[in-house]
């Protein structure tokens, strides 16, 4: 009888555990699209400071930079996704990339519906696991109480 109860509680703490990670991930997901969304207003400040004649630092990797200057503010490459990109004007730059950051938003919002749906099932399997645990100690108790009661009739004579 015990070992059922003892089963089922095993069973649910690794249903909790499983959500767990699952919303672990989710958050370090909306972590990442958030650090992509700070980068964008990045680019987007130095397309609105920046102006034909500029110098910049053009970071070549590994941590190595080079001074530049802008030939012409208007000449902005932007990625549009899928391996294509596109040289757009200042103003149009900057359209596009509140676009990519208006979609991270819908991203991250999707995401955080994820996790608290996920929340909520983990709040129902705890209060299933705390269930099962007070009729597992209720059933301990029990038979705890038949025991001491077959032992007091003997007692008797």
């Amino acid at each position: 009888m015990m070992g059922g109860g003892q089963q089922q509680l095993q069973q649910l703490s690794q249903e909790l555990q499983a959500l767990d990670e699952e919303i672990e991930s989710l958050e370090g997901e909306v972590s990442d699209l958030n650090d992509e969304k700070d980068e964008i207003d990045e680019a987007v400040e130095a397309i609105e400071t920046l102006e034909t004649g500029s110098t910049v630092q053009v970071p070549l990797g590994g941590d190595a930079y080079l001074r530049a200057e802008v030939q012409d503010i208007d000449e902005i490459v932007v990625s549009l996704g899928a391996s294509y990109a596109a040289e757009q004007e200042q103003g149009t730059a900057i359209e596009t990339l509140r676009r990519k950051q208006d979609a991270l938003d819908e991203e991250i919002a999707s995401i955080r519906g994820q996790i608290e749906e996920l929340e909520e099932e983990s709040d129902e399997i705890e209060e299933q696991a705390m269930q099962a645990q007070q009729q597992m100690q209720q059933q301990q108790m029990q038979q705890m109480q038949q025991m001491q009661g077959e032992g007091g009739d003997g007692d008797d004579e």
